[in-house]
C-alpha cells in the first residue's frame, strides 16, 4: 500500500517557509493590540490565544495590550449612561471611569489572562497602574479622566518577559496625584511599543486594514509609509475610529519601531499569516526612512 504523504508534505513546506521569519523575530519584542470586539467572540479569542502561544513557543517576546470599548459601552448602557466620543476618544467622567476600571480589570483582563493560561502559557495580567507602567496627564478637559501618557516605566514588563511570561496589559494609567485614567488602547500600545523598542506593533481590529476611502474594498492599502498617515490625519480623511490607531502607529515608527501593521482580527490566525508568511495580510506601515522588507 502506497501512503499518500501530500498533505504532510504541504504542512512541512509551510514550516520550512516560516523558518526565516522565526529566526528573524526570535527574541524580538512584538506588541499586539487587540480590540474588545474580538474578545466577545469565543472562536476568535481561542484563535488569538493559539497564535500567541505559538509566537511565544518560537521565542518571540509577545506583549498583549487589550481594549474593551464595546464592553464598556454595553455596561454603561445597562447602567443608563450614554457613551460620548470626541475624535475617537471616550468622554470619561468619574462614574464612567469606575465602570471602565471594573470592565477592563475585572472582566476583560482577567478572562483573557485565564484563557491564555488555560492553553499552557504563563500570562500575567497587569494594567498601566501597576508599577506606574503608564504615567499620564489629563488629555483634554472635555474628555474628563482620559489620560495622555508622558512616561512609560518598562521595568515590570521587561521583568515579566525575562521570566518567560506574556504580559496582558489593560490601558489604564495613573497621574502624579494617584488618580486613575482611561487610556485609548491603541495609543497605549503605540507608547508601549516605542518604550520597549519593539520590532513590530500589530493592531488587530474589525476591518481589513487601512483604506483610502473607508468602506470601499478596492481602496484597501496593502503597504504605505508614515507620511501617508500624517497626510490622512491632517486632511481629515481618516475615519474617527481609525484616528487613534494612526496616531499610535506614528508614535511607534517615530520612536524607531521598524514596522507596524493593521490587521483584520476577524480572520483566524491573522497574526501567524502576517508574521510567518512572505505575503502578509492587512496594511503594513513603515517609517519610509529606507526601503524595508515586508
Amino acid at each position: 500500500m502506497v501512503r499518500d504523504t501530500s498533505e504532510s508534505q504541504r504542512k512541512a513546506k509551510i514550516l520550512v517557509e516560516a523558518l526565516p521569519f522565526i529566526r528573524r523575530y526570535r527574541s524580538k519584542v512584538v506588541v499586539i493590540k487587540v480590540g474588545g470586539e474580538m474578545l466577545e467572540n469565543l472562536a476568535l479569542s481561542e484563535s488569538l490565544t493559539q497564535d500567541l502561544i505559538l509566537l511565544k513557543s518560537v521565542g518571540i517576546q509577545v506583549v498583549l495590550c487589550h481594549g474593551g470599548g464595546p464592553q464598556i459601552s454595553e455596561s454603561m448602557r445597562q447602567l443608563g449612561k450614554k457613551s460620548v466620543f470626541i475624535e475617537g476618544l471616550r468622554v470619561t467622567d468619574a462614574e464612567t471611569m469606575d465602570i471602565t476600571a471594573m470592565v477592563m480589570l475585572g472582566r476583560i483582563n482577567a478572562r483573557l489572562t485565564a484563557l491564555i493560561n488555560s492553553q499552557g502559557a504563563q500570562a500575567v495580567g497587569i494594567s498601566g497602574i501597576d508599577a506606574k507602567l503608564f504615567e499620564v496627564e489629563r488629555e483634554d478637559p472635555r474628555l474628563g479622566f482620559v489620560g495622555r501618557i508622558h512616561k512609560v516605566n518598562t521595568a515590570l514588563v521587561m521583568g515579566l518577559l525575562q521570566a518567560g511570561c506574556l504580559p496582558v496589559v489593560s490601558p489604564l494609567g495613573i497621574d502624579a496625584a494617584g488618580e486613575i485614567y482611561n487610556i485609548n488602547a491603541d495609543l497605549a500600545a503605540g507608547e508601549l511599543a516605542a518604550a520597549l523598542a519593539a520590532e513590530k506593533l500589530i493592531i488587530l481590529t474589525n476591518v481589513s486594514g487601512l483604506y483610502e476611502v473607508f468602506g470601499l474594498d478596492e481602496t484597501l492599502i496593502s503597504e504605505t509609509r508614515a507620511d501617508k498617515l500624517r497626510e490622512m490625519l491632517e486632511s481629515g480623511a481618516a475615519a474617527a475610529g481609525m484616528i487613534p490607531k494612526l496616531q499610535a502607529i506614528l508614535r511607534a515608527l517615530t520612536a524607531g519601531v521598524p514596522r507596524a501593521h493593521i490587521l483584520d482580527g476577524r480572520d483566524q490566525h491573522a497574526l501567524l499569516l502576517e508574521i510567518f508568511t512572505p505575503q502578509g495580510i492587512g496594511t503594513l506601515i513603515t517609517s519610509g526612512a529606507e526601503d524595508e522588507e515586508a
